[in-house]
Order: C-alpha cells, then sequence, then structure tokens
C-alpha cells in the first residue's frame, strides 16, 4: 500500500473512533472540537505563558544511561554507527541484547529532584518540563495503556508524577513533553540485521523476541513487540554491505512522519489513550508535541481538543500552552509554535518557544571530558534574543541515567542563577518593545540551524518592555561609549528620566541624532544590561 494509502486509512479509522472514545468518557466533552477553525476560535496565550520566559527541561529517559548522546534506541541498531559499536562493547550484539535491556538499566538511583528544582529555580526557572515518553516507547509515568512504563521495568517509579509534585511545590508551571508518536518508525532498524561481519544476517531482538521469550525474565508479561511496535518498515533479507543497508533505511524509514503506522490504525488510537491519560493523571499546565503539527490528523486534533476541554473544567479557561511545530496559516494561533533547536529574524505577534540544550538532548559524557557544553553567556543571549522577539526559551539541562548532573552543568546553572538575581527584572514579566534589537547579525530563520550560527557581536543589542521601564540588553559587553540608533533624537516621545546599569548605578548618557550614548567603559562581563526610565512609559502593541 502506498504512503498516501497508510494515511487516508489511518484517517478513517480515527474518525471512526472518536465518537466511542467521547462516549466511554475518554475524551473531555466542552467547547472546543476537533478541528483547527475551533482550536484557534478557543485558544488564548496564557498569561502566566507570556510572564513565565525561561523554562527548564527534564528531557531525561533510558537513553541517558550510556551515556552517548541522542537517538540511542534507533543508532545502536545501525551497524557501522559509533553508538553500535558502543552497544556492542558495554552490552553486546544487539541480536542479544538491545533496546528493551537499557530500558531497565535506567536506575534514576542518585536522583535528588528537590535539590535539582532548587537549582533550576534560583536558574530563573519560572516552568518546568518532564519528559514523558520519547521514541523509545517508554512511558516515564504511571501509565494505564501501556506496560512499558517506568512503574514496571527501570527506576520502578513514577517519574513524571514525582516532577509534577516537586515543580508545583517550588512554585513553578509543570509541563509534560510527548514523543510517542514517532516510535513506530524510529525502531524499525531494530527488526534488521548487521550486513557484513560473523553475525551477518542474524537478525536483531526485536524480530525475533515474543511475550513467551519473557518467562522466567525480568520481562515476564511483557511483550517486546508492544514496545518496538511491529514490523512496518523492516529491510529484506540479503542486503550484504553496511552502506547498503543505511541506503535502504534513509530511503524507506529515514522520515519524520506524522501518520499512522501502515497497517496498524490501532497504533495512533492507543497513542490517543496513553495521552489523554497523561493529561487527565497529572493535569500539566504545559504540553510540548514533538511533531509538526498534530500527529495522526484527526487523532492528534482530538488530543488537543481533549486538553483544552479539560482546562476548560480544571480552570474556567483554557489556561494552558500545548506547542507544536512548523504550524501553517491555519493553525496559526490555535497552538504555541516551537522552534526546535532554531532562531528567529523577527518580532512574532503572537507568543512563541524555542528550545535548546546545552549539550544533547540525552546525556553525553564527551560533553564533560572535552568540555563543550552551550557556556551560560550564550544561554543568556539566546534568551535575550527570544524574549525581545516574543518568545520563551525552554532549556534542557541533560541528566546521567543516576539522575544526576556533572559538575560541568551546575556551574552553567550557577552563572544563569548570578546573572537572573541582577537582571532578571529585564526578562520576566517583560514584552517585547516597537523593534527587537539592532546591530549586525543576521539570523536564519528556521529549526535545526544552531550549529551554523557564528556568534553575536558588540554592536546586537536587544530590547524588552515592563512598565515605565524599556531595557537594552547587550549580548555581547561593548565596553565602550556605543550609541543606540533606535533610540536617537527626535525618534521616542517623552523625556528619559533614568539611565542605569542594571548591577551598576547609573551611567553617563547623551540623546544625539545618532543615537542615545550610554558609557559602558566598566560594563559585566555577560550579558549587561540597561535600564532607561521614561515619563511616558514604552508602548507594546503585540497580541495576547
Amino acid at each position: 500500500m502506498t504512503p498516501t494509502g497508510w494515511h487516508r486509512r489511518a484517517v478513517l479509522a480515527g474518525l471512526a473512533a472518536m465518537p466511542a472514545l467521547a462516549r466511554a468518557g475518554v475524551l473531555a466533552r466542552g467547547p472546543v472540537q476537533p478541528s483547527w477553525p475551533s482550536l484557534v476560535a478557543n485558544y488564548r496565550y496564557p498569561d502566566w505563558f507570556r510572564d513565565a520566559k525561561f523554562g527548564i527541561w527534564s528531557h531525561w529517559g533510558p537513553q541517558a544511561v550510556p551515556e552517548q548522546g541522542d537517538w540511542y534506541g534507533r543508532l545502536l541498531y545501525m551497524q557501522g554507527h559509533p553508538m553500535y559499536r558502543q552497544h556492542l562493547a558495554a552490552y553486546g550484539h544487539p541480536a542479544d541484547t538491545g533496546m528493551m535491556d537499557v530500558l531497565n538499566r535506567w536506575t534514576a538511583d542518585k536522583w535528588d529532584p528537590a535539590a535539582l528544582m532548587r537549582r533550576f529555580v534560583k536558574a530563573g526557572a519560572k516552568y518546568f518540563v518532564s519528559l514523558a515518553c520519547h521514541h523509545d516507547n517508554l512511558d516515564c509515568y504511571d501509565s494505564a495503556y501501556h506496560p512499558w512504563n517506568a512503574l514496571r521495568v527501570g527506576p520502578k517509579r513514577d517519574i513524571v508524577g514525582t516532577w509534577a509534585k516537586t515543580a508545583r511545590a517550588a512554585g513553578l508551571r509543570f509541563g509534560v513533553s510527548n514523543h510517542a508518536s514517532h516510535a513506530w518508525h524510529w525502531y524499525q532498524p531494530a527488526y534488521g540485521y548487521d550486513a557484513e561481519g560473523p553475525r551477518k544476517g542474524e537478525r536483531y531482538d526485536a524480530y525475533r523476541l515474543t511475550a513467551a521469550d519473557g518467562k522466567g525474565k525480568w520481562w515476564d508479561d511483557l511483550d517486546p513487540q508492544t514496545l518496538y511496535t511491529g514490523r512496518h518498515m523492516v529491510a529484506p533479507d540479503g542486503i550484504d554491505t553496511v552502506t547498503a543497508m543505511d541506503a535502504w533505511h534513509d530511503a524507506h524509514d529515514g522520515q519524520w512522519i506524522e501518520t499512522a503506522p501502515p497497517g496498524d490504525a490501532a497504533y495512533a488510537r492507543k497513542w490517543l489513550l496513553r495521552q489523554t491519560d497523561l493529561i487527565e493523571k497529572y493535569r500539566p499546565d504545559f504540553c510540548y508535541m514533538d511533531n509538526y503539527e498534530l500527529p495522526f490528523g484527526p487523532v492528534g486534533l482530538a488530543a488537543a481538543a481533549d486538553y483544552y476541554n479539560r482546562a476548560i473544567d480544571w480552570h474556567g479557561k483554557i489556561d494552558v500552552v500545548l506547542t507544536a511545530k512548523q504550524l501553517k496559516p491555519y493553525a496559526r494561533f490555535g497552538l504555541v509554535q516551537d522552534v526546535e533547536r532554531g532562531f528567529s529574524d523577527r518580532l512574532w505577534d503572537e507568543p512563541w518557544q524555542t528550545d535548546t540544550c546545552i549539550g544533547d538532548w540525552f546525556y553525553n559524557r564527551a560533553r564533560f571530558t572535552d568540555r563543550s557544553y552551550v557556556p551560560a553567556e550564550a544561554v543568556l543571549q539566546r534568551l535575550a534574543d527570544v524574549v525581545s522577539k516574543n518568545g520563551n526559551l525552554l532549556l534542557s539541562i541533560p541528566q546521567r541515567g543516576d539522575g544526576t548532573i556533572d559538575r560541568e552543568e551546575e556551574r552553567i546553572l550557577d552563572d544563569l542563577a548570578a546573572w537572573m538575581a541582577v537582571n532578571g527584572e529585564a526578562i520576566f514579566g517583560s514584552r517585547p518593545w516597537e523593534v527587537y534589537g539592532e546591530g549586525p547579525t543576521k539570523l536564519a530563520t528556521g529549526m535545526q540551524n544552531e550549529a551554523a550560527f557564528k556568534g553575536f557581536t558588540a554592536q546586537d543589542v536587544r530590547f524588552t518592555t515592563k512598565g515605565s521601564a524599556l531595557y537594552i540588553l547587550f549580548l555581547k559587553p561593548p565596553r565602550a561609549v556605543v550609541a543606540i540608533g533606535s533610540l536617537a533624537r527626535g525618534r521616542i516621545t517623552g523625556a528619559i528620566e533614568r539611565v542605569t546599569l542594571l548591577g551598576g548605578g547609573p551611567i553617563a548618557h547623551r540623546e544625539t541624532d545618532r543615537g542615545l550614548e550610554l558609557d559602558l567603559r566598566h560594563s559585566p562581563a555577560i550579558v549587561p544590561v540597561v535600564r532607561i526610565d521614561s515619563s511616558r512609559g514604552w508602548r507594546s502593541d503585540r497580541v495576547a
């Protein structure tokens, strides 16, 4: 069947399932219907999200155990990849020991959520997000519909529930992230085999294991096919080189697919049950979907409507945030758009978010040993840039499999905390100004483009406003007398009453035709901030 045929059957199956789920009480009833026009008509961006500006994400799960970075559960099955070689050395051949065994090695035995949360709060987090399920298909919570979950496998704890209690006790809004819709195509290499070498042609664990094989083992009563999702795009026999196998995967399952698996529309229905269970149990203020728009057509729309209707029951209004990526015009204003590891070149009308990480999404020990984490200065530059454009920054701090973070990560968080203690007023509760900033650096808009970025200069500044204050955030300390062209004589209304370097007191300034001149020869080392108070305040006309 063609991909178009798969999608059509999945859509029809999804539509057929919706009334039954509503009647069964799985989907919440309310004014929001599972359609884009209804989402757009009913949604309003919450004030708490607009004020928060900065969140921290625990993108943490069993793929942190090998300390090799991202997508371990897929790449360990791709002969020739460094993670395949690492897995062979550390755990054995993937025909014998696969990702399901790594799941059970996730112990979280040194995890101290309260201590971590104290660090996150000091570093400025106003909301906290817990990974609920990654592409590895392990639910990190007390899942009613998926037996492969963290209460039965690995830590034997409700990770999401513990984070929720800890975050809320610290006064933060709480969120979850769901990446499970992609598990079915992400896991297909687990059904493959070595294309060369002494075990050539021998299928990996996902292909050969069934529930019956678990009798008397740690996974007794668990079906590996439920975890690995079934044979949907399995490499055929006879591929005899690693290069040819890589090419086959690139052509057949190396895509980012938002539809249900071929011949298995029930996968989408189960995803919906898991998603509504997650929302009902933990009542998150925020939900991150790792999807281009919403997964599985009407099924994803049903999940969104369910979340919004539940929020109305909880709060009397839709006081929650649901994010997705690459929104088309018809979806704009119905969700919050997320820009993963990417930049914006403009000031947005509506609130939005970028999410990024100081290292790899999952813990990679090499980031510590070769000191390649993103430093606090770069995080703060990014925060200033995003907030000036009406956005929020969600930052992941990778944890080891045991739940701890390393001393380099602690240092970065401490540096963030020191800056926030002095300059946080320019961020939290702020709104964008008429222009986001000025300077020579031109950012390329889009996702996944951080690696190409070369850095900001001392001429790059960003603006935020709050009350009577305009804040100028200097992305690199100028250590000179500078002129802010956007504030040249005649371009602003009202008299400037005070000009203050946060943490440094009043500074010399002069209004000229060239710009507002500021003496910053003795500015701080990381993202200095100048506050300008005006007799008429500073307007911001961005929509709510």
